[in-house]
């Protein structure tokens, strides 16, 4: 099938060489083969070009059933939100609209007063807020640049756009946030936000998943082959497998940790939240891509499995690397060690949820707690101490 580069190098130069500067031979009603060839191939590249849900409308066409909706490459009408094919991805969305916060509602008071207090954090301490601010405050924005620029017009369901653009917003909200914290803080707001392109440990990151975006953020990029599709798996791969599944988790572990022992709970209250909203967004990304190989089973070769067991391991590896530099010693009851062997667990967990073989056989989860923080049922209301359901807002119990 032809795609869009091979249109552009090739037969953009055929075209230049049949009409600029040469004569036409024959009659006006016959064409040249070059000419008759390249209209074929003009066309053949329309009936290609994947839907956006921008095209000019159709008056009288049918109304869309389920069975002609797809996750990717479909020619449906975008515009029409029902009937739904993915009510999970729906109910992500009314699950995601049901956890609305603003950071400006949790206290950052006592945060304040700890971190302008030089007896209360150890440096050690000080290097991990620092760090994992550097981070994340740029990780949220690069997320949502591969969700509007590159991912949102390549999954053609409509159901599953809704929730993206709600992720879209939340990221904004993740983004905000950080800021909140930095300047609650008095921090150097240069400092932290250059932090991705200064300090080696946290740039490494946020390069890799810089590298999963650039060639799907190409407006001329179009799915529909089998390369381009395997393309856009890596790029959900690589920013929810490994961006949001385990590039986050030493620094949400630190951090959280720091909050169960009463130090700087404002900025853990807001890590919470965002962990929550992000382990709906890799759920998500999980069930996305999953859906894509059930529909195109064609793309999950025994090659590709490889490619993607490799991605998993050279992020887990990336992340390990950042441990190591935020935790030079023991700090908060962990160490690199034992952050070494989480994110060879949570690599294995998402190994298995891509239905691939785990890599590193016995290792053992040496932060259980983090699995109960990250249970989304267990929400404090604002205006309450009474323990909820999972619902707009809440307050968070540190106990």
């Amino acid at each position: 099938m032809l795609n869009w580069d091979d249109y552009h190098s090739e037969h953009h130069e055929i075209s230049s060489a049949t009409f600029v500067g040469q004569p036409s031979t024959g009659s006006s009603e016959e064409k040249s083969p070059s000419e008759s060839s390249f209209r074929n191939q003009s066309m053949d590249i329309e009936k290609t070009k994947v839907p956006t849900g921008l095209e000019e409308l159709e008056v009288g066409a049918g109304r869309v059933t389920v069975d002609e909706k797809a996750m990717i490459n479909c020619r449906a009408d975008l515009n029409q939100l029902v009937p739904f094919k993915y009510d999970w991805a729906w109910q992500k969305y009314l699950d995601g609209c049901a956890n609305h916060w603003m950071p400006q509602e949790i206290n950052m008071t006592a945060d304040v007063a700890t971190w302008k207090n030089n007896d209360t954090l150890s440096e050690d301490e000080r290097r991990i807020v620092k760090r994992s601010l550097g981070y994340f405050s740029t990780a949220d924005s690069l997320v949502a640049n591969n969700l509007v620029l590159a991912l949102y017009r390549l999954i053609t369901n409509p159901e599953c756009r809704q929730y993206l653009l709600r992720q879209a917003f939340e990221e904004a909200i993740h983004t905000h946030a950080y800021q909140y914290c930095i300047e609650s803080l008095g921090m150097d707001e240069g400092e932290v936000f250059n932090m991705y392109r200064e300090v080696p440990s946290v740039s490494k990151k946020a390069a890799w998943s810089i590298s999963h975006t650039k060639e799907l953020s190409d407006p001329n990029f179009q799915t529909g082959t089998i390369e381009s599709d395997q393309r856009l798996l890596r790029n959900l791969i690589g920013f929810y497998a490994v961006t949001e599944g385990i590039f986050f988790y030493c620094g949400f572990t630190q951090i959280l940790s720091m909050g169960r022992r009463n130090k700087m709970t404002g900025v853990a209250e807001q890590f919470q939240y965002i962990l929550r909203d992000e382990s709906m967004h890799l759920n998500f990304g999980i069930d996305v891509i999953n859906q894509i190989k059930l529909e195109n089973p064609h793309l999950w070769s025994e090659e590709f499995k490889e490619e993607a067991i490799e991605m998993i391991l050279e992020g887990t590896q990336i992340e390990i690397e950042y441990a190591r530099d935020t935790m030079p010693r023991g700090v908060l009851g962990m160490n690199a060690s034992m952050m070494e062997e989480y994110l060879q667990f949570i690599a294995n967990r998402r190994l298995s949820q891509l239905g691939l073989p785990e890599q590193f056989p016995g290792v053992q989860n040496p932060f259980p707690w983090m699995s109960e923080i990250m249970d989304l049922r267990k929400e404090k209301n604002f205006f309450e101490t009474r323990v909820i359901e999972y619902q707009t807002g809440g307050a968070l119990n540190w106990d």
